[in-house]
């Protein structure tokens, strides 16, 4: 049975025809969870993520980043995560049957494992290898930090430096050997710790999640003059990593402190896309095209807008983009760097 979130009355006061509808897109960032309840999508699983990619946007395949879900409730701790990608690995399966339609729902898979455990991670790695059935691609040990309590920490329960633990560089070298690449979730003060680990593995491909994470929620709120300047520098340093990507998207949630879900009812695409776009632009002009790629982070984003209504934006910032540039930011840079095709 399909559920609602409990803002749909809200979402629902804004309502958009889908521009572009024929772009092929491919969705490299979204969660399947459930019983979320510090989430406006408590629960969130196939019937309502095909619910939002039918929509109207031609998404044709998506790649599952972990959230924390399914976990398995035996076994030895590290193995549990492994759960998730059994799931995750299940999603796919009943999407590739064709009973559900064409897109190819979870086509990679991103899971979680604990890369502080060092050279003892091989075997969680492995695991996940298997159960993900030629299907996972990567690792995200979440690193987001930050002093203040006002701000969320990632579930590992990391600290400002845990990307220069011995022991998380340790398993961090494993992904490599594995063919894995591993996905960045930090807030923006971060991001020269990121600089520093894609310098010391330079095999190692880094996909950073949410265009860096800025902060504009608790100590960061109302100072966004004096962050975007930090961020710009530090997106324009980590650009000069060949072996970084990054994605375009996760702006809207409560940390980034744009307050979309204070509002009588959610922003247009218009508004969403002319809010935000210097943080896209400068990104787009640092990486390339071949290292973009736009993301849902569905259902988090969901707190402020539709789905239909975030691809609607990005539509909107590249509606002066030449065909092949489209191409690579809506799904060819990321099939190829999920190992999609």
């Amino acid at each position: 049975m399909v559920t609602n979130p409990t803002n749909k009355k809200w979402l629902d006061l804004t309502v958009e025809e889908t521009l572009e509808p024929d772009l092929k897109i491919c969705d490299p960032h979204h969660h399947l969870w459930d019983f979320r309840t510090a989430h406006v999508a408590h629960k969130y699983l196939i019937d309502e993520i095909l619910l939002d990619m039918n929509a109207g946007h031609n998404v044709v395949s998506t790649v599952f980043v972990e959230g924390g879900s399914m976990y398995r409730a035996t076994g030895p701790n590290e193995m549990k995560p492994v759960g998730e990608t059994e799931y995750a690995n299940g999603i796919a399966a009943m999407c590739a049957s064709g009973l559900y339609g064409n897109a190819q729902v979870c086509a990679g898979i991103v899971g979680a494992a604990d890369l502080t455990l060092g050279d003892a991670v091989k075997p969680v790695l492995e695991a996940h290898l298997k159960a993900g059935g030629g299907r996972f691609r990567g690792i995200r040990h979440q690193l987001n930090w930050d002093a203040s309590d006002l701000i969320p920490t990632g579930r590992t329960n990391p600290g400002m430096y845990t990307s220069q633990d011995a022991n998380f560089r340790e398993g961090f070298a494993s992904l490599s050997q594995y063919g894995l690449s591993f996905d960045a979730w930090c807030y923006h003060p971060q991001l020269p710790q990121m600089i520093e680990l894609a310098q010391a593995f330079p095999d190692t491909v880094i996909i950073l999640n949410h265009i860096g994470g800025p902060l504009g929620a608790g100590p960061y709120a109302g100072k966004r003059k004096e962050i975007f300047p930090v961020w710009k520098q530090a997106i324009s340093d980590l650009a000069a990593c060949p072996n970084v990507v990054v994605k375009l998207g996760g702006l809207n949630l409560d940390l980034n402190g744009f307050g979309w879900h204070l509002n009588e009812r959610p922003p247009s695409s218009e508004i969403l896309m002319q809010t935000t776009r210097r943080y896209y632009e400068h990104a787009i002009e640092q990486f390339g095209v071949k290292r973009c790629m736009f993301e849902s982070d569905f259902p988090p984003d969901m707190v402020a807008c539709s789905y239909n209504v975030l691809w609607n934006s990005f539509k909107r910032l590249t509606a002066d983009y030449s065909s092949s540039e489209k191409a690579d930011l809506y799904h060819d840079t990321a099939s190829r760097i999920y190992k999609l095709d």
